[in-house]
Formats: C-alpha cells, structure tokens, sequence
C-alpha cells in the first residue's frame, strides 16, 4: 500500500464522535455469486458477471450486455428485486449474529431504497384475466414494497423508510439508517438497496446512448479508460445490519467498519448531466476528510461511482485530484462496475459492502477493463490488479441523476478484538506487486 503523504491536508479536524456507527452484518448478492464471498472472491479474481440479455430474461428484445442474477430460483409471483433482497436480509441478519429473542423488535430500523414497481397486471385483459394464476400485484406496486416486504417478514417493528435518490439510492439508505441510531429511534438498523433489470428502465437508457455494447461483452464497461463508451447495468442487493459501536461490542459483535462520516450534496445543474466545474464535488470529498478527522492523512483507498460514462469518470477523477491535492496520487482508486454492472439503485450499498471486505481482508480490488487509464491527475486507478495492505481509511462515492452526491468515509475499528478476522485472498487473486528499486508498482 502506499504510504500515507507528507502533505498536510488543510482542513481543521472536528473531535471524532465517541460512539460511531458501526457494520456488524453484511448481505450481498449480484451476478457473480449468491453471496458476500462468492461475490468478494469473484472481484479479487476478476471475474466478470456480464453477458449478453436473451429472451428468458423477460426484459424486452434488446440484446446487449448486462451483469443478470442467474442463481435466484425465480418465483414468477414476485419481482426479482424483492426475492433477491429477501435472500441477502437474510445472510445480513444471520452475519450480525443478533438474538432475536433478547431484543426489542420495535428498536429495529428498516431503510431500503425504491424498487421499480410492477405495473404489468394493471392493463391484463379482462378476457383472459380469470384464466391467469391470481398474484397480488399491489403488495408491490408501491415504491416501499421491498421494505415492507422484508421489515414484515423479520418482524422488524422500528422507523421504516424508503428513499428514491437514483444511483445514489443504496447510499442514501445507509444515511438514513445512520440518523435512525443517532437521533436514539432504533437500536439496530437493516439498510441498502436492491434492483433488477426492467424493459422499461433498460430501453430508457439505451434510448439515452448510455449503455455500452462492446467491443466484446466483457470488455464492455471500461472505467477510467480513454476508450471507454458506456456503463451496463446490472442486477442485485446488498443490505447490512448497523448499530452503535458500545451496543456492539456489549452483546460482542464483530465490526466490519465504522462509518466515520457521511455526506450528502446536490448539484443544482441538471438531472441527468453533472457540473464540469465539479465544485460541489470536491465539497463533498472535502467534507467527508474534516468530518472523519482524517486533516493529517487523507484516505487511503476510494471506491469510485466509476460508470465508465465520458462525464461521470472525467468529473469524478478531477475532483478526487482537486479536492486532495498531491495526496491524490497516494490513494488508491477503484470502480467495481466493469465486472459487477452497475447496480443503479443498489449500486452504492452493493460498492459500500465490497470496500467493507476490502479493509477485512486488507486487498483493493482491481478496476477491470482499464487498458489506458485517462491523464487526469497522476491517480492510481488500480488497472487489472489489486494491492495488498492494511486499508484503516476509506471513501465510497456515488454521483448519481438529479445531481444527488453522496459519501461515506470508513475506517477500521481501533477495537481490536472485536474486529472481523480477515480471510485469506483466493489464490487467483489479481494483486500487483511494488518494484523496490524504484518504488513504483507494476502488475
């Protein structure tokens, strides 16, 4: 890892809250695995989840490249976001190790993003209506489906609350859960995101030019590369248990992280273009680094949003540069969207769950598809291979449309014990390794 730069970053440093809040359950599902370490093990190895759509898919005609989850036993009675957020609940709620008998399940929050709704047996013909299988369509029309859905099924009685804030959506649910244990409405909180592919959404943004179609399928979305042309969307969930720190470690949790700071910005420019200037941006990286105390060290990994898409990658590698200043070429920088797609809704929470493993196991995962990184700044996007090391500072970014800009700043629990005990890398591991005689890496 690199080591932490000399320079001085100058903003004034807030005394550090005394009892964060911190991850002790993590939940993930996409389209490279049923769970959170076959989806881990995947990124480590580069593997990409993407493929070409096809008719049982059931998304339309369009036949371009998509990360789908393949694994679910799909129950054509219910939509695929809400099984696949019913599956990765589960595994969350198992992971934090909580004992449901001993606690007060009206102290148990519940923040989940919108989900698309299903608005298809509105317009059945009524001839054929009565010949059609019964299914409850309303329980899942409305956006808070998903939520309802899974708070019911856990009996979880606390603050329930859905967001729809775009591809910021998954990040958003994390704040609100943060703001449930703060403002003391719940003990525990299960939050993030889930989303699947639609016809609807899917044509939308082909309509839009947005999605890349090649040149090959995996090769599809390319990050920070100067030939990159588009994102590809993907399918999944990710959901984590949160409480705070004293309450965890009092019932003996183990931590993933702590949510150092969160921050949430709004460019007022355009609903779906960004700010060049990236001014709103860089307020934001900057204010995530006073709020987690970090004025004398900066980050040392970040996560990126990283579509792939011309503006998106362009703004977001300038303000990293601009808002750290020559610390930026110090930190590590990656986007999980070349091999996971991008997640739209769950894409901020499915990102925040990889970087959470990511400072477990001490690894940053590698940016696929990267062949020739953009000159922007001298940053280190971590092209086709991680890096191994001690990763105590993280940021997760999301830009999302309607100018929605929002970041959570990680760091590793100075409790030791009640820290999560890293696991090993896969032995296919993508990992880079430093060239001692000139200090720089190589693959």
């Amino acid at each position: 890892m690199p080591s932490n730069s000399s320079e001085t970053l100058q903003f004034p440093t807030p005394v550090v809250e005394d009892d964060p809040i911190v991850i002790t359950g993590v939940g993930l599902g996409t389209s490279l695995g049923s769970s959170r370490e076959e989806v881990w093990q995947a990124i480590q190895t580069g593997k990409s989840g993407v493929r070409l759509t096809k008719e049982e898919d059931q998304i339309g005609p369009l036949r371009i490249p998509c990360a789908m989850v393949d694994w679910l036993d799909r129950d054509p009675n219910q939509l695929k976001s809400i099984q696949i957020s019913r599956h990765v609940a589960d595994e969350a709620l198992s992971d934090s190790k909580i004992d449901f008998t001993s606690i007060d399940r009206t102290r148990f929050g519940c923040s989940i993003s919108a989900q698309f709704g299903d608005i298809g047996y509105c317009f059945d013909d009524p001839a054929t209506r009565d010949s059609q299988p019964a299914r409850a369509w309303w329980n899942e029309f409305l956006p808070c489906s998903v939520t309802s859905i899974v708070a019911n099924e856990y009996g979880l009685q606390g603050p329930r609350v859905c967001h729809t804030t775009a591809c910021a959506s998954g990040l958003v649910s994390l704040l609100a859960g943060i703001r449930m244990l703060k403002d003391d409405q719940a003990d525990f909180a299960l939050c993030g995101a889930a989303d699947a592919i639609s016809e609807l959404i899917i044509a939308s943004f082909h309509r839009m030019g947005v999605l890349s179609t090649g040149p090959t399928v995996e090769s599809a979305c390319r990050p920070f590369d100067r030939t990159r042309s588009g994102f590809v969307m993907g399918e999944g969930a990710a959901l984590m248990v949160l409480e705070k720190r004293s309450k965890a470690i009092a019932r003996g949790a183990e931590i993933y992280a702590e949510l150092a700071a969160c921050t949430a910005l709004c460019q007022a420019h355009h609903v779906t273009g960004l700010d060049g200037s990236v001014e709103c941006l860089i307020e934001l990286i900057q204010q995530l680094v006073r709020k987690a105390g970090w004025s004398y060290l900066g980050p040392q990994y970040i996560n990126a949003h990283g579509t792939g898409t011309e503006q998106n990658d362009r703004s977001e590698m300038q303000a990293i540069r601009d808002a750290l200043g020559s610390h930026a070429e110090q930190v590590l920088i990656s986007s999980n969207k070349a091999v996971m797609g991008h997640l739209i809704n769950a894409a901020g929470s499915a990102e925040l769950a990889v970087t959470a493993m990511a400072m477990r196991d001490g690894f940053a995962p590698p940016t696929m598809n990267l062949a020739d990184q953009e000159n922007i700044g001298m940053l280190d996007c971590l092209a086709n291979a991680g890096e191994v090391g001690t990763l105590d500072r993280c940021l997760k970014l999301s830009l999302a449309f309607g100018g929605h800009l929002v970041g959570i700043a990680m760091r590793k629990s100075p409790f030791e014990s009640h820290l999560r005990m890293p696991k090993p890398l896969s032995p296919d591991a993508l990992i880079r390794r430093k060239l001692p005689q000139t200090g720089r890496r190589a693959a």
